[in-house]
């Protein structure tokens, strides 16, 4: 993917909404662009974490305990809450389809986190809504 597109693409991405053009091309920096074929597990349940990734093109299905719990396309992210509690991967992530994926590794996620705090605050309230869905009756 071209330099020009890969920015074009990672401006989009509502996680870096907030972000500053310049904040867009450090994180361009980071991002190692990888292809997926179909059936791809990405994420394992229960597998320690090394990296999160941003789904750049195609479809990803999310599973736990065997359930689907949705799918997740161009724009979304996935493996941040393993990353920021350092525990066990919560679900298990397949290529549906032939994609292309962001990676971030561990120490490049959380010095993303440390310089831009506008990506921070997007992914906690990411994983707050993620929360809230699977568990709608959690009291405040």
């Amino acid at each position: 993917m071209s330099g020009d597109l890969k920015l074009e693409l990672l401006a989009g991405v509502p996680l870096f909404a907030r972000c500053s053009r310049s904040a867009v091309k450090a994180i361009a920096g980071l991002v190692d662009e990888v292809d997926v074929p179909d059936g791809k597990v990405l994420l394992r349940e229960g597998d320690m974490a090394h990296e999160f990734f941003l789904i750049l093109e195609g479809r990803v299905r999310i599973e736990r305990g065997g359930q689907v719990l949705g799918r997740l396309g161009p724009g979304e992210f996935m493996g941040e809450i393993a990353l920021i509690d350092k525990g066990p991967r919560t679900a298990t992530a397949t290529a549906e389809r032939p994609g292309r994926v962001g990676v971030l590794a561990r120490r490049e996620f959380h010095s993303l986190l440390d310089a831009h705090p506008d990506v921070r605050i997007a992914v906690l309230e990411a994983l707050a809504r993620r929360v809230r869905h699977l568990e709608p009756d959690r009291i405040d």
